[in-house]
């Protein structure tokens, strides 16, 4: 089995550095130029089934990459959905460190060990995202290819999951916008990581940005 990974597309809040979540935030235009890359980089690559979460930013960056021919395949499943931030949704960091900054702090050293205001954890995350990974993958065969459009905070805990790393170690790789992560393995409890963050379709080597929220 195969499972090609991917974040959705850049939105203008990504470009603005505030804290999305759950808050439903489309593409923007860079995000939607970035989404028709990976879809031309994916246009020759055979995808037997393909699912989303259903934020319209991770949707619209699917239909994109799957192109119209394939379109018709794509499903979503909630359990795929961002990061509950809670009320830091909107915000910038700037007006997180302000308003809540020791938790702030607390996010980027041990991220782990933090729970959003009226959100989620990182654990909540992950027990919700394997078993949307482990539904989508269910009944595909070792030749099949699986295609999922996520969440930086999703992508993070299921490759942690995989590298058998622990989610204390999420900030130590990045996910950029319609990166993509390539998994394989006999089913999905035995999966290797074969490309982590490869945007190459619309990145240059040395170009990949850092993130301004997460």
């Amino acid at each position: 089995m195969k499972i090609i990974l991917a974040r959705h597309g850049e939105t203008p809040w990504n470009a603005e550095g505030r804290y999305q979540g759950q808050e439903d935030i489309p593409l923007s235009p860079v995000g939607e130029t970035q989404a028709r890359a990976l879809g031309e980089r994916l246009r020759e690559v055979r995808i037997d089934r393909a699912v989303a979460s259903p934020l319209k930013r991770a949707k619209r960056t699917a239909e994109l990459a799957l192109g119209d021919a394939r379109a018709a395949m794509l499903a979503t499943d909630p359990g795929l959905m961002e990061i509950a931030h809670g009320t830091w949704e909107g915000l910038l960091a700037s007006e997180i460190r302000e308003r809540d900054g020791e938790r702030l702090q607390a996010w980027r050293d041990a991220p782990h060990e933090v729970l959003m205001p009226e959100g989620e954890s990182l654990q909540h995350v992950f027990d919700r995202a394997w078993p949307a990974l482990v539904r989508a993958g269910e009944g595909l065969s070792k030749d099949d290819t699986l295609l999922v459009v996520a969440h930086d905070a999703v992508n993070r805990v299921i490759l942690c999951h995989v590298l058998g790393i622990p989610l204390a170690r999420l900030w130590t790789f990045r996910q950029a916008p319609t990166t993509l992560n390539l998994l394989e393995g006999p089913d999905v409890d035995r999966l290797e990581v074969v490309r982590l963050n490869d945007c190459a379709h619309h990145t240059p080597f040395f170009g990949e940005a850092v993130h301004r929220a997460l």
